[in-house]
Protein backbone atom coordinates (compact mmCIF):
# COMPACT_ATOMS: atom_id res chain seq x y z
CA UNK A 1 0.00 0.00 0.00
CA UNK A 2 1.02 3.57 -0.85
CA UNK A 3 0.56 6.83 0.80
CA UNK A 4 0.88 10.01 -0.16
CA UNK A 5 3.49 12.30 1.40
CA UNK A 6 1.52 15.02 2.80
CA UNK A 7 -1.27 13.28 4.41
CA UNK A 8 1.54 11.27 5.98
CA UNK A 9 3.37 13.96 7.31
CA UNK A 10 0.20 15.70 8.83
CA UNK A 11 -1.02 12.75 10.02
CA UNK A 12 3.01 12.29 11.91
CA UNK A 13 1.84 15.18 13.53
CA UNK A 14 -1.03 15.04 15.28
CA UNK A 15 -0.27 16.30 18.62
CA UNK A 16 0.35 19.65 16.67
CA UNK A 17 -3.08 19.84 15.32
CA UNK A 18 -5.24 18.35 18.63
CA UNK A 19 -6.53 21.27 19.34
CA UNK A 20 -8.71 21.63 15.93
CA UNK A 21 -11.18 19.11 17.52
CA UNK A 22 -11.31 20.71 21.15
CA UNK A 23 -14.21 19.13 24.18
CA UNK A 24 -15.75 23.11 24.09
CA UNK A 25 -17.00 22.71 20.88
CA UNK A 26 -17.77 19.36 20.38
CA UNK A 27 -20.30 20.37 23.77
CA UNK A 28 -21.41 23.66 22.45
CA UNK A 29 -22.80 21.40 18.80
CA UNK A 30 -24.23 18.75 21.22
CA UNK A 31 -25.39 21.32 23.96
CA UNK A 32 -28.03 22.95 20.69
CA UNK A 33 -28.57 19.86 19.03
CA UNK A 34 -29.81 18.22 22.32
CA UNK A 35 -31.41 21.43 23.75
CA UNK A 36 -35.30 21.14 25.00
CA UNK A 37 -35.42 24.32 22.32
CA UNK A 38 -35.59 21.45 19.54
CA UNK A 39 -37.93 19.10 21.54
CA UNK A 40 -36.09 15.75 20.55
CA UNK A 41 -35.94 16.89 16.84
CA UNK A 42 -38.67 14.54 15.48
CA UNK A 43 -38.73 14.11 11.37
CA UNK A 44 -40.60 16.80 10.17
CA UNK A 45 -40.89 19.32 13.07
CA UNK A 46 -39.40 22.83 13.79
CA UNK A 47 -36.97 21.19 15.67
CA UNK A 48 -36.15 19.09 12.99
CA UNK A 49 -35.76 22.03 10.41
CA UNK A 50 -33.67 24.21 12.99
CA UNK A 51 -31.42 21.29 13.52
CA UNK A 52 -30.64 21.21 9.76
CA UNK A 53 -30.19 24.83 9.63
CA UNK A 54 -28.00 24.93 11.93
CA UNK A 55 -26.16 22.11 10.36
CA UNK A 56 -25.95 23.72 7.14
CA UNK A 57 -24.62 27.25 8.50
CA UNK A 58 -21.89 25.12 10.24
CA UNK A 59 -20.81 23.78 7.00
CA UNK A 60 -21.02 26.99 5.28
CA UNK A 61 -17.97 28.23 8.12
CA UNK A 62 -16.01 25.27 7.22
CA UNK A 63 -16.27 26.32 3.12
CA UNK A 64 -17.91 23.19 2.55
CA UNK A 65 -19.84 23.15 -1.01
CA UNK A 66 -23.71 22.81 -0.05
CA UNK A 67 -25.19 20.67 -2.71
CA UNK A 68 -28.87 19.75 -3.24
CA UNK A 69 -31.12 23.11 -3.16
CA UNK A 70 -29.03 25.04 -0.77
CA UNK A 71 -27.49 22.33 1.02
CA UNK A 72 -30.44 20.32 1.70
CA UNK A 73 -32.17 17.15 -0.05
CA UNK A 74 -35.94 17.33 0.56
CA UNK A 75 -38.25 14.21 0.69
CA UNK A 76 -41.64 13.36 2.58
CA UNK A 77 -42.55 10.94 5.27
CA UNK A 78 -45.34 10.04 6.91
CA UNK A 79 -46.27 11.54 10.50
CA UNK A 80 -50.43 10.56 11.37
CA UNK A 81 -53.61 10.11 10.38
CA UNK A 82 -55.98 11.95 10.26
CA UNK A 83 -59.89 10.71 10.66
CA UNK A 84 -62.11 13.08 9.00
CA UNK A 85 -65.03 14.12 9.53
CA UNK A 86 -67.46 11.69 7.19
CA UNK A 87 -66.29 8.27 8.62
CA UNK A 88 -70.08 6.59 9.92
CA UNK A 89 -70.90 3.05 10.88
CA UNK A 90 -74.12 1.90 10.74
CA UNK A 91 -75.99 -1.03 11.96
CA UNK A 92 -79.38 -2.19 10.96
CA UNK A 93 -79.51 1.60 10.42
CA UNK A 94 -78.60 2.56 13.97
CA UNK A 95 -75.63 4.92 13.88
CA UNK A 96 -72.88 4.27 16.09
CA UNK A 97 -70.39 6.89 17.76
CA UNK A 98 -67.39 7.44 15.79
CA UNK A 99 -64.46 6.91 17.76
CA UNK A 100 -66.24 6.36 20.69
CA UNK A 101 -67.32 3.02 20.01
CA UNK A 102 -65.82 2.55 16.48
CA UNK A 103 -62.56 3.29 15.08
CA UNK A 104 -60.76 2.47 11.94
CA UNK A 105 -57.37 0.88 12.38
CA UNK A 106 -54.08 2.24 11.46
CA UNK A 107 -54.15 0.03 8.23
CA UNK A 108 -57.46 0.14 6.98
CA UNK A 109 -58.38 1.08 3.80
CA UNK A 110 -60.90 3.43 2.83
CA UNK A 111 -64.14 3.37 0.91
CA UNK A 112 -67.72 2.62 1.45
CA UNK A 113 -69.14 -1.03 2.12
CA UNK A 114 -73.11 -1.94 2.68
CA UNK A 115 -73.56 -5.88 3.26
CA UNK A 116 -74.64 -8.30 6.08
CA UNK A 117 -72.35 -9.13 8.50
CA UNK A 118 -70.72 -12.79 9.47
CA UNK A 119 -69.07 -13.97 12.68
CA UNK A 120 -66.27 -15.94 12.09
CA UNK A 121 -64.93 -16.32 15.49
CA UNK A 122 -61.40 -15.95 15.76
CA UNK A 123 -60.92 -15.52 11.77
CA UNK A 124 -58.86 -18.57 11.46
CA UNK A 125 -57.69 -20.62 8.39
CA UNK A 126 -54.85 -23.06 9.58
CA UNK A 127 -54.06 -26.47 8.52
CA UNK A 128 -50.58 -27.87 9.97
CA UNK A 129 -49.94 -31.14 11.57
CA UNK A 130 -50.53 -29.45 14.99
CA UNK A 131 -53.66 -27.01 14.56
CA UNK A 132 -56.71 -27.72 11.79
CA UNK A 133 -58.76 -24.79 12.13
CA UNK A 134 -60.51 -23.17 9.54
CA UNK A 135 -63.52 -20.31 10.64
CA UNK A 136 -64.23 -20.26 7.08
CA UNK A 137 -64.89 -23.77 6.45
CA UNK A 138 -68.80 -24.20 5.07
CA UNK A 139 -69.44 -20.29 4.84
CA UNK A 140 -69.34 -17.59 2.16
CA UNK A 141 -67.78 -14.27 3.49
CA UNK A 142 -67.69 -12.77 -0.47
CA UNK A 143 -68.62 -9.33 -0.21
CA UNK A 144 -69.92 -9.38 3.28
CA UNK A 145 -68.90 -7.73 6.66
CA UNK A 146 -66.89 -10.54 8.78
CA UNK A 147 -66.96 -9.91 12.45
CA UNK A 148 -63.42 -11.41 14.55
CA UNK A 149 -62.41 -12.07 17.71
CA UNK A 150 -59.19 -10.61 18.83
CA UNK A 151 -56.18 -12.75 19.69
CA UNK A 152 -56.27 -16.43 20.23
CA UNK A 153 -57.80 -18.97 22.69
CA UNK A 154 -54.34 -19.76 24.54
CA UNK A 155 -53.37 -15.83 25.13
CA UNK A 156 -51.19 -16.73 28.08
CA UNK A 157 -49.12 -19.32 26.53
CA UNK A 158 -46.02 -17.29 25.41
CA UNK A 159 -45.44 -20.18 22.99
CA UNK A 160 -48.67 -21.39 21.25
CA UNK A 161 -48.77 -22.63 18.64
CA UNK A 162 -51.59 -20.01 17.72
CA UNK A 163 -49.15 -17.36 17.47
CA UNK A 164 -48.16 -16.38 13.91
CA UNK A 165 -51.62 -16.55 13.12
CA UNK A 166 -53.33 -14.53 15.96
CA UNK A 167 -52.31 -10.69 14.96
CA UNK A 168 -55.05 -8.26 13.55
CA UNK A 169 -53.01 -7.66 10.27
CA UNK A 170 -52.86 -11.39 9.69
CA UNK A 171 -56.52 -11.88 10.51
CA UNK A 172 -57.50 -9.47 8.07
CA UNK A 173 -55.38 -10.52 5.57
CA UNK A 174 -57.09 -14.16 5.71
CA UNK A 175 -60.46 -12.40 5.36
CA UNK A 176 -59.57 -10.92 2.41
CA UNK A 177 -58.05 -13.52 0.79
CA UNK A 178 -61.61 -15.51 1.51
CA UNK A 179 -63.36 -12.16 -0.21
CA UNK A 180 -64.56 -9.91 2.56
CA UNK A 181 -65.85 -6.50 1.91
CA UNK A 182 -64.96 -5.32 5.43
CA UNK A 183 -63.67 -6.74 9.04
CA UNK A 184 -64.89 -5.60 12.35
CA UNK A 185 -62.21 -6.14 14.74
CA UNK A 186 -63.38 -6.55 18.61
CA UNK A 187 -61.51 -7.61 21.91
CA UNK A 188 -62.95 -10.27 23.86
CA UNK A 189 -62.72 -9.87 28.26
CA UNK A 190 -59.85 -12.86 27.74
CA UNK A 191 -58.00 -10.05 25.48
CA UNK A 192 -58.76 -6.75 27.13
CA UNK A 193 -60.68 -6.43 29.80
CA UNK A 194 -61.24 -2.68 29.44
CA UNK A 195 -62.25 -2.92 26.08
CA UNK A 196 -60.34 -0.04 24.79
CA UNK A 197 -60.48 0.53 20.99
CA UNK A 198 -57.24 0.86 19.39
CA UNK A 199 -55.23 4.42 18.64
CA UNK A 200 -55.43 6.14 15.22
CA UNK A 201 -51.68 6.23 15.32
CA UNK A 202 -49.06 6.14 12.78
CA UNK A 203 -46.01 3.34 13.08
CA UNK A 204 -43.87 1.61 10.93
CA UNK A 205 -46.98 -1.18 10.71
CA UNK A 206 -49.61 0.53 9.31
CA UNK A 207 -49.49 0.25 5.73
CA UNK A 208 -53.20 0.38 4.42
CA UNK A 209 -55.04 -2.57 3.50
CA UNK A 210 -57.42 -3.07 0.44
CA UNK A 211 -60.26 -3.16 2.68
CA UNK A 212 -62.44 -0.74 5.52
CA UNK A 213 -61.29 -2.46 8.92
CA UNK A 214 -62.80 -1.28 12.06
CA UNK A 215 -62.13 -1.64 15.75
CA UNK A 216 -65.69 -1.83 17.84
CA UNK A 217 -66.43 -2.36 21.41
CA UNK A 218 -68.13 -5.12 22.89
CA UNK A 219 -71.82 -3.53 23.26
CA UNK A 220 -71.51 -2.89 18.82
CA UNK A 221 -70.24 -6.34 18.91
CA UNK A 222 -73.24 -7.62 20.67
CA UNK A 223 -75.60 -5.22 18.78
CA UNK A 224 -74.07 -6.96 15.16
CA UNK A 225 -74.80 -10.76 16.62
CA UNK A 226 -78.17 -9.60 17.80
CA UNK A 227 -79.19 -13.15 19.43
CA UNK A 228 -79.46 -14.17 23.20
CA UNK A 229 -75.69 -14.59 23.24
CA UNK A 230 -72.95 -12.10 23.79
CA UNK A 231 -69.51 -11.78 22.18
CA UNK A 232 -68.28 -12.37 25.66
CA UNK A 233 -70.27 -16.11 25.69
CA UNK A 234 -68.73 -16.72 22.31
CA UNK A 235 -65.48 -16.23 23.48
CA UNK A 236 -65.53 -18.40 26.21
CA UNK A 237 -66.99 -21.27 24.29
CA UNK A 238 -64.04 -21.07 21.92
CA UNK A 239 -60.99 -20.96 24.43
CA UNK A 240 -63.15 -23.84 25.89
CA UNK A 241 -63.55 -26.35 22.76
CA UNK A 242 -61.16 -24.51 20.12
CA UNK A 243 -63.79 -25.55 17.49
CA UNK A 244 -65.05 -23.38 15.10
CA UNK A 245 -68.23 -21.45 15.94
CA UNK A 246 -69.35 -19.17 12.57
CA UNK A 247 -72.85 -18.16 11.32
CA UNK A 248 -74.61 -15.19 9.47
CA UNK A 249 -75.87 -12.87 11.17
CA UNK A 250 -79.07 -11.11 10.65
CA UNK A 251 -77.56 -7.31 11.04
CA UNK A 252 -76.74 -5.35 7.90
CA UNK A 253 -73.95 -3.15 8.36
CA UNK A 254 -72.82 0.36 6.37
CA UNK A 255 -69.42 1.87 7.42
CA UNK A 256 -67.86 4.96 5.67
CA UNK A 257 -63.85 5.22 6.56
CA UNK A 258 -62.07 8.20 5.48
CA UNK A 259 -58.86 8.06 6.70
CA UNK A 260 -55.89 10.63 5.53
CA UNK A 261 -51.97 10.04 5.97
CA UNK A 262 -50.72 13.06 6.89
CA UNK A 263 -47.45 13.87 5.13
CA UNK A 264 -44.61 16.12 6.02
CA UNK A 265 -40.88 17.48 4.53
CA UNK A 266 -37.74 16.44 6.24
CA UNK A 267 -34.33 16.96 4.78
CA UNK A 268 -30.43 15.39 4.36
CA UNK A 269 -28.09 18.11 4.35
CA UNK A 270 -25.17 18.01 1.75
CA UNK A 271 -21.88 19.45 1.18
CA UNK A 272 -18.42 18.85 -0.51
CA UNK A 273 -14.92 19.45 0.20
CA UNK A 274 -13.58 18.86 -3.09
CA UNK A 275 -10.36 16.66 -3.12
CA UNK A 276 -6.74 17.91 -4.38
CA UNK A 277 -5.69 15.61 -6.35
CA UNK A 278 -7.02 15.84 -10.41
CA UNK A 279 -7.70 11.99 -10.60
CA UNK A 280 -8.82 11.20 -7.10
CA UNK A 281 -11.55 13.92 -6.53
CA UNK A 282 -13.57 11.84 -8.78
CA UNK A 283 -13.91 9.75 -6.15
CA UNK A 284 -15.84 10.42 -3.05
CA UNK A 285 -16.28 9.04 0.79
CA UNK A 286 -19.03 9.44 2.47
CA UNK A 287 -19.40 10.32 6.07
CA UNK A 288 -22.14 10.47 7.57
CA UNK A 289 -24.57 10.80 11.04
CA UNK A 290 -28.34 11.25 11.11
CA UNK A 291 -28.97 14.06 13.63
CA UNK A 292 -33.56 13.35 14.24
CA UNK A 293 -34.21 11.70 17.18
CA UNK A 294 -37.76 10.85 18.87
CA UNK A 295 -39.22 13.79 19.58
CA UNK A 296 -41.32 13.47 23.10
CA UNK A 297 -41.42 9.49 23.07
CA UNK A 298 -44.79 7.82 23.37
CA UNK A 299 -45.88 4.84 21.38
CA UNK A 300 -44.47 3.73 18.53
CA UNK A 301 -41.83 6.17 18.76
CA UNK A 302 -38.95 3.71 19.61
CA UNK A 303 -38.82 5.10 22.93
CA UNK A 304 -37.56 2.42 25.33
CA UNK A 305 -39.92 4.06 28.04
CA UNK A 306 -43.21 4.35 25.55
CA UNK A 307 -45.15 5.03 28.63
CA UNK A 308 -43.43 8.08 29.06
CA UNK A 309 -44.23 11.29 27.80
CA UNK A 310 -40.87 13.34 27.75
CA UNK A 311 -38.59 15.06 25.27
CA UNK A 312 -35.62 12.71 24.06
CA UNK A 313 -33.01 14.64 23.53
CA UNK A 314 -30.72 12.10 21.86
CA UNK A 315 -27.50 13.85 23.04
CA UNK A 316 -25.58 10.36 22.48
CA UNK A 317 -28.07 9.58 19.31
CA UNK A 318 -26.97 11.59 17.63
CA UNK A 319 -26.01 14.51 18.54
CA UNK A 320 -22.50 13.40 19.20
CA UNK A 321 -21.82 11.76 15.62
CA UNK A 322 -23.46 15.47 14.51
CA UNK A 323 -21.06 17.21 16.23
CA UNK A 324 -18.05 14.99 15.34
CA UNK A 325 -18.91 15.57 11.71
CA UNK A 326 -18.74 18.77 12.15
CA UNK A 327 -15.65 19.57 14.23
CA UNK A 328 -13.79 17.31 10.92
CA UNK A 329 -15.36 19.76 8.76
CA UNK A 330 -13.87 22.78 10.76
CA UNK A 331 -10.62 20.93 11.38
CA UNK A 332 -9.84 20.30 7.37
CA UNK A 333 -10.45 24.18 7.09
CA UNK A 334 -8.41 25.64 9.57
CA UNK A 335 -5.65 22.72 8.89
CA UNK A 336 -5.61 23.55 5.36
CA UNK A 337 -5.93 19.99 4.79
CA UNK A 338 -7.74 19.03 1.22
CA UNK A 339 -7.10 15.11 0.96
CA UNK A 340 -6.88 13.63 -2.94
CA UNK A 341 -10.69 12.16 -2.71
CA UNK A 342 -13.99 14.28 -2.30
CA UNK A 343 -15.49 14.05 0.73
CA UNK A 344 -19.29 13.97 0.95
CA UNK A 345 -21.05 15.01 4.52
CA UNK A 346 -24.40 13.64 4.44
CA UNK A 347 -26.16 14.65 8.25
CA UNK A 348 -29.21 12.23 7.32
CA UNK A 349 -32.86 13.06 8.20
CA UNK A 350 -35.34 9.82 9.56
CA UNK A 351 -33.06 7.40 9.86
CA UNK A 352 -34.89 6.72 13.43
CA UNK A 353 -37.79 6.40 11.41
CA UNK A 354 -36.66 3.48 9.45
CA UNK A 355 -33.30 5.42 7.44
CA UNK A 356 -35.69 6.50 5.45
CA UNK A 357 -32.80 9.81 4.70
CA UNK A 358 -29.93 7.31 3.59
CA UNK A 359 -32.47 5.14 1.64
CA UNK A 360 -33.66 8.17 -0.55
CA UNK A 361 -29.85 9.75 -0.40
CA UNK A 362 -28.98 6.19 -2.51
CA UNK A 363 -31.83 5.81 -4.54
CA UNK A 364 -32.26 9.96 -5.38
CA UNK A 365 -28.15 10.04 -5.34
CA UNK A 366 -27.02 13.60 -6.21
CA UNK A 367 -23.80 12.17 -7.27
CA UNK A 368 -23.23 9.03 -9.27
CA UNK A 369 -23.18 5.76 -6.83
CA UNK A 370 -20.39 4.28 -8.29
CA UNK A 371 -18.21 6.92 -7.82
CA UNK A 372 -18.26 6.69 -3.86
CA UNK A 373 -15.01 4.82 -2.24
CA UNK A 374 -16.35 4.48 1.13
CA UNK A 375 -19.08 5.40 3.40
CA UNK A 376 -18.07 6.21 6.95
CA UNK A 377 -20.79 6.09 9.80
CA UNK A 378 -21.45 7.88 13.11
CA UNK A 379 -24.08 6.91 14.91
CA UNK A 380 -22.93 7.56 18.98
CA UNK A 381 -19.47 8.31 19.34
CA UNK A 382 -19.98 10.32 22.45
CA UNK A 383 -19.75 7.91 25.45
CA UNK A 384 -16.77 6.19 25.19
CA UNK A 385 -15.84 4.24 28.39
CA UNK A 386 -13.22 2.79 30.72
CA UNK A 387 -12.26 0.21 28.88
CA UNK A 388 -11.71 3.17 25.92
CA UNK A 389 -13.04 0.31 22.83
CA UNK A 390 -14.50 2.10 19.77
CA UNK A 391 -16.70 -0.70 17.60
CA UNK A 392 -16.24 -0.48 13.82
CA UNK A 393 -18.44 -2.63 11.85
CA UNK A 394 -18.42 -3.14 8.68
CA UNK A 395 -14.79 -3.95 8.55
CA UNK A 396 -15.57 -7.05 6.29
CA UNK A 397 -17.23 -4.75 3.14
CA UNK A 398 -14.18 -4.47 1.93
CA UNK A 399 -11.33 -7.19 1.74
CA UNK A 400 -8.79 -4.09 2.19
CA UNK A 401 -10.10 -2.63 5.97
CA UNK A 402 -8.62 -5.08 8.39
CA UNK A 403 -5.39 -4.33 7.93
CA UNK A 404 -5.17 -0.90 6.62
CA UNK A 405 -7.26 -0.52 10.40
CA UNK A 406 -4.61 -2.72 11.75
CA UNK A 407 -1.84 0.28 11.08
CA UNK A 408 -3.69 2.37 13.66
CA UNK A 409 -3.64 0.95 16.54
CA UNK A 410 0.22 1.77 17.83
CA UNK A 411 -1.35 5.69 16.71
CA UNK A 412 -3.53 5.60 19.31
CA UNK A 413 -4.60 4.52 23.08
CA UNK A 414 -8.14 3.84 21.77
CA UNK A 415 -9.01 0.63 20.91
CA UNK A 416 -10.61 -0.87 18.01
CA UNK A 417 -13.27 -3.81 18.76
CA UNK A 418 -13.88 -4.56 14.62
CA UNK A 419 -17.38 -6.47 13.57
CA UNK A 420 -17.16 -7.64 9.92
CA UNK A 421 -21.47 -7.08 9.31
CA UNK A 422 -21.84 -4.20 7.01
CA UNK A 423 -25.77 -4.98 7.62
CA UNK A 424 -27.20 -3.01 10.76
CA UNK A 425 -29.58 -0.71 12.22
CA UNK A 426 -28.13 2.79 11.27
CA UNK A 427 -27.31 4.36 7.67
CA UNK A 428 -24.58 2.58 6.41
CA UNK A 429 -26.97 -0.14 5.80
CA UNK A 430 -28.19 1.65 3.27
CA UNK A 431 -24.84 1.87 1.20
CA UNK A 432 -23.80 -1.85 1.94
CA UNK A 433 -26.82 -2.59 0.13
CA UNK A 434 -25.77 -1.05 -3.34
CA UNK A 435 -22.60 -2.74 -2.67
CA UNK A 436 -20.23 0.28 -1.30
CA UNK A 437 -17.76 -0.58 1.36
CA UNK A 438 -19.01 0.88 4.80
CA UNK A 439 -17.26 1.61 8.47
CA UNK A 440 -19.49 2.34 11.41
CA UNK A 441 -17.98 3.90 14.48
CA UNK A 442 -20.40 3.42 18.04
CA UNK A 443 -18.56 3.86 21.36
CA UNK A 444 -21.38 1.12 22.55
CA UNK A 445 -24.62 1.09 23.95
CA UNK A 446 -26.00 2.19 27.34
CA UNK A 447 -29.00 2.34 29.58
CA UNK A 448 -30.19 5.91 28.43
CA UNK A 449 -30.45 4.68 24.38
CA UNK A 450 -33.72 5.66 23.95
CA UNK A 451 -35.11 7.48 26.56
CA UNK A 452 -35.22 10.87 28.26
CA UNK A 453 -32.10 10.60 30.10
CA UNK A 454 -29.16 10.45 27.22
CA UNK A 455 -28.51 13.84 27.61
CA UNK A 456 -25.94 16.34 27.39
CA UNK A 457 -24.36 15.72 30.85
CA UNK A 458 -23.76 11.88 30.21
CA UNK A 459 -21.45 12.50 27.02
CA UNK A 460 -17.32 11.96 27.95
CA UNK A 461 -16.01 14.91 25.66
CA UNK A 462 -12.63 13.97 26.31
CA UNK A 463 -13.05 10.75 25.12
CA UNK A 464 -15.11 11.84 22.01
CA UNK A 465 -12.40 14.70 21.07
CA UNK A 466 -9.82 11.31 20.94
CA UNK A 467 -12.75 9.16 18.72
CA UNK A 468 -13.07 12.23 16.35
CA UNK A 469 -9.35 13.01 15.98
CA UNK A 470 -8.96 9.13 15.05
CA UNK A 471 -12.03 9.22 12.48
CA UNK A 472 -10.63 12.57 10.97
CA UNK A 473 -6.85 10.31 10.68
CA UNK A 474 -8.46 7.45 9.29
CA UNK A 475 -10.46 9.16 6.79
CA UNK A 476 -8.03 11.53 5.76
CA UNK A 477 -5.54 8.49 5.18
CA UNK A 478 -8.02 6.65 3.20
CA UNK A 479 -8.88 10.06 0.61
CA UNK A 480 -5.07 9.56 -0.13
CA UNK A 481 -4.44 6.11 -0.99
CA UNK A 482 -4.17 5.05 -4.73
CA UNK A 483 -5.96 1.18 -3.90
CA UNK A 484 -9.48 0.50 -5.18
CA UNK A 485 -11.56 -1.19 -2.09
CA UNK A 486 -12.40 -4.81 -3.11
CA UNK A 487 -16.07 -5.12 -2.16
CA UNK A 488 -17.27 -7.67 -0.18
CA UNK A 489 -20.70 -9.57 0.90
CA UNK A 490 -21.13 -9.80 4.45
CA UNK A 491 -24.30 -11.90 4.45
CA UNK A 492 -27.85 -11.04 6.11
CA UNK A 493 -27.92 -11.75 10.04
CA UNK A 494 -29.90 -14.63 10.85
CA UNK A 495 -32.92 -14.25 13.28
CA UNK A 496 -31.99 -14.51 16.79
CA UNK A 497 -35.64 -14.43 17.61
CA UNK A 498 -37.70 -17.77 19.03
CA UNK A 499 -41.17 -19.46 18.51
CA UNK A 500 -41.80 -17.14 20.95
CA UNK A 501 -44.57 -14.64 19.34
CA UNK A 502 -41.96 -14.32 16.42
CA UNK A 503 -40.72 -16.16 12.93
CA UNK A 504 -39.67 -19.79 13.38
CA UNK A 505 -37.74 -19.54 9.68
CA UNK A 506 -36.31 -17.05 7.26
CA UNK A 507 -36.20 -16.58 4.25
CA UNK A 508 -32.60 -14.66 4.10
CA UNK A 509 -33.27 -11.37 2.52
CA UNK A 510 -32.83 -8.04 3.32
CA UNK A 511 -35.72 -6.33 2.62
CA UNK A 512 -35.61 -2.41 0.56
CA UNK A 513 -35.68 0.21 3.12
CA UNK A 514 -38.21 2.91 2.52
CA UNK A 515 -40.13 1.19 -0.67
CA UNK A 516 -43.51 2.86 0.14
CA UNK A 517 -45.21 1.73 -3.40
CA UNK A 518 -47.19 -1.00 -2.32
CA UNK A 519 -46.31 -3.12 -5.65
CA UNK A 520 -44.83 -5.58 -3.85
CA UNK A 521 -40.92 -6.26 -1.39
CA UNK A 522 -38.04 -5.15 -3.40
CA UNK A 523 -34.81 -7.09 -2.14
CA UNK A 524 -31.97 -5.57 -1.70
CA UNK A 525 -29.43 -8.44 -1.03
CA UNK A 526 -29.68 -12.22 0.24
CA UNK A 527 -27.63 -14.05 2.65
CA UNK A 528 -24.86 -16.61 1.13
CA UNK A 529 -25.70 -19.89 0.85
CA UNK A 530 -29.58 -18.79 2.61
CA UNK A 531 -32.91 -19.93 1.21
CA UNK A 532 -33.57 -17.09 -1.25
CA UNK A 533 -30.26 -16.99 -2.80
CA UNK A 534 -30.41 -21.14 -2.91
CA UNK A 535 -33.54 -20.79 -4.29
CA UNK A 536 -32.99 -18.41 -7.26
CA UNK A 537 -34.15 -14.85 -5.61
CA UNK A 538 -31.63 -12.15 -6.73
CA UNK A 539 -31.13 -8.47 -5.57
CA UNK A 540 -33.51 -6.08 -7.08
CA UNK A 541 -36.15 -9.11 -7.38
CA UNK A 542 -39.80 -7.55 -6.21
CA UNK A 543 -41.46 -10.41 -4.02
CA UNK A 544 -45.39 -10.19 -5.06
CA UNK A 545 -46.91 -13.66 -3.85
CA UNK A 546 -45.59 -16.20 -1.49
CA UNK A 547 -47.69 -19.33 -1.93
CA UNK A 548 -50.49 -17.25 -4.08
CA UNK A 549 -50.92 -14.88 -0.89
CA UNK A 550 -50.13 -11.06 -2.35
CA UNK A 551 -47.40 -9.49 -0.96
CA UNK A 552 -47.88 -5.93 -0.95
CA UNK A 553 -45.30 -4.58 1.51
CA UNK A 554 -42.70 -5.84 4.12
CA UNK A 555 -45.95 -5.85 6.43
CA UNK A 556 -47.54 -8.04 4.17
CA UNK A 557 -44.37 -10.24 4.01
CA UNK A 558 -43.82 -10.66 7.66
CA UNK A 559 -47.46 -11.91 8.58
CA UNK A 560 -47.01 -14.61 5.87
CA UNK A 561 -43.30 -15.22 7.25
CA UNK A 562 -44.55 -15.97 10.36
CA UNK A 563 -47.08 -19.09 9.45
CA UNK A 564 -44.26 -20.76 7.43
CA UNK A 565 -41.86 -23.88 9.14
CA UNK A 566 -38.89 -25.20 8.21
CA UNK A 567 -38.54 -27.86 5.95
CA UNK A 568 -41.41 -26.53 3.91
CA UNK A 569 -41.48 -25.92 0.37
CA UNK A 570 -42.94 -22.64 -1.06
CA UNK A 571 -43.63 -21.18 -4.26
CA UNK A 572 -42.52 -17.49 -4.68
CA UNK A 573 -43.88 -15.31 -7.38
CA UNK A 574 -41.10 -12.47 -8.33
CA UNK A 575 -40.96 -9.20 -10.51
CA UNK A 576 -37.96 -9.44 -12.50
CA UNK A 577 -36.81 -6.41 -15.23
CA UNK A 578 -40.54 -6.29 -15.61
CA UNK A 579 -41.50 -10.36 -16.12
CA UNK A 580 -43.16 -12.51 -13.74
CA UNK A 581 -41.00 -15.52 -12.52
CA UNK A 582 -42.50 -17.83 -9.97
CA UNK A 583 -39.75 -20.05 -7.81
CA UNK A 584 -39.66 -22.54 -5.89
CA UNK A 585 -37.98 -22.72 -2.49
CA UNK A 586 -36.85 -24.69 0.10
CA UNK A 587 -36.48 -23.44 3.78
Amino acid sequence: MKYITTALILLANLSIFAQSITQKELKEHVTYLASDELKGRKPGTEGDKLSAEYIRNEFKKSDLILQGDDGFQYFDIVTGIKHKSNNHLYINKFSCKALEDNIPFPFSGNGTVSAKAVFVGYGFDINTDKIEWNDYKNIDVKGKWVLILRGDPEMKNRNSDYIPYSSDRSKVMTAIKKGAAGVLMVSGETFDRDDKLVELKYGRGNAQVEIPVLHVSRQVADRVLNNDKSITDYEIQLIQEKKTKSFVTNSVIKAIVNIEYVKTQTQNVVAILTGSNKSLSQEFIVIGAHYDHLGFGGKNSGSRMPDTIAVHNGADDNASGIASILEIAERFKDEKIRPGRSILFIPFGAEETGLLGSSYFVNNPLIDLNNIYAMFNLDMVGRLNEEKIVTISGTGTAKEFNSFLDTYKDKTNIGFAYSPGGYGASDHSSFYLKDIPVLFFNTGAHQDYHTPFDDVETLNFPGQVNVTNIIFDILTDLAERKINLTFQTTGNPKSSRSHSRGFKVTLGIMPGFGDNSNKGLRVDGTRKDGPAETGGIKRGDVITAVNGEKISNIYDYMEILGKLENGQRIMVDIMREGKKVVLAIQL
